[in-house]
């Protein structure tokens, strides 16, 4: 806290009226990214360039929001297993899930069989953060080339889902 008063410019017992841990501190650092979609109205109807924006976007947060998303992975690591949604931090809110399950809505027509939310969630898992932190701290890649590795890997699974039932993976 001390540090973070001194970098701010104020006094600590400024910060630590408003902050009185680093917990508080961080949680408002983290920034509300409350869109129920990362789609415009005029999106493509076809699922892979509707995920391809979606991931554009997502990447873009994710570069953006770094540190701050840095914290709120540090927070929600301090937390019990199977916290309620509403006492995560912000950021670790299962949010982005459904911006996958909004880029995949067109698979409710046209392969009603595809498990959407189960798709959603495996996209999820090779875009956040956490896939973020390693990629770029442990495997030593570019942030470009991560941002990269997740839009080919997000465009992998639904190709791969496609594929299974027959269906061409890409139109």
């Amino acid at each position: 806290m001390e540090q973070s008063a001194d970098a701010a410019g104020i006094s600590r017992t400024t910060a630590y009226r408003y902050f009185p841990n680093q917990r508080q501190l961080l949680l408002a650092a983290i920034p509300t990214i409350d869109r129920p979609s990362l789609l415009d109205q005029d999106a493509p109807d076809d699922v892979h360039p509707r995920l391809d924006l979606v991931m554009a976007e997502q990447t873009e947060i994710l570069r953006k929001w770094e540190p701050q998303l840095r914290a709120a992975l540090r927070l929600s690591l301090d937390q019990e297993p199977q916290t309620p949604r509403e006492a995560r931090p912000a950021l670790r809110q299962g949010r982005a899930i459904t911006w996958f399950e909004d880029a995949l809505a067109p698979l409710a027509e046209s392969h009603p069989h595809i498990d959407r939310r189960r798709l959603a969630v495996a996209i999820r898992a090779g875009c956040g953060i956490e896939a973020w932190v390693w990629m770029v701290d442990i495997a030593a890649v570019s942030r470009l080339e991560a941002a990269t590795l997740m839009r080919e890997s997000a465009q992998a699974l639904p190709a791969a889902a496609l594929a299974q039932t027959g269906a061409p993976s890409r139109p």
